[in-house]
């Protein structure tokens, strides 16, 4: 696993870097180095940490 996601864990919110209209998802799950999103505007995506950097999203 990427040690750029390896600290992604369920519940955490991020956004996909190259696709913004998808808006802020939520991880539901990190296994391997894939990722499982579920974004209000896509569904439920599955993405290779090893290729995509999710951005992770803090409440202020």
């Amino acid at each position: 696993m990427s040690d750029h996601s390896s600290y992604l864990a369920p519940g955490m919110r991020v956004e996909h870097p190259g696709q913004p209209e998808w808006g802020v998802g939520q991880v539901q799950s990190n296994i391997g180095g894939k990722i499982t999103v579920n974004f209000p505007e896509a569904g439920k995506v599955v993405i290779d940490a090893s290729r995509v950097m999710l951005m992770p999203v803090f409440d202020p």
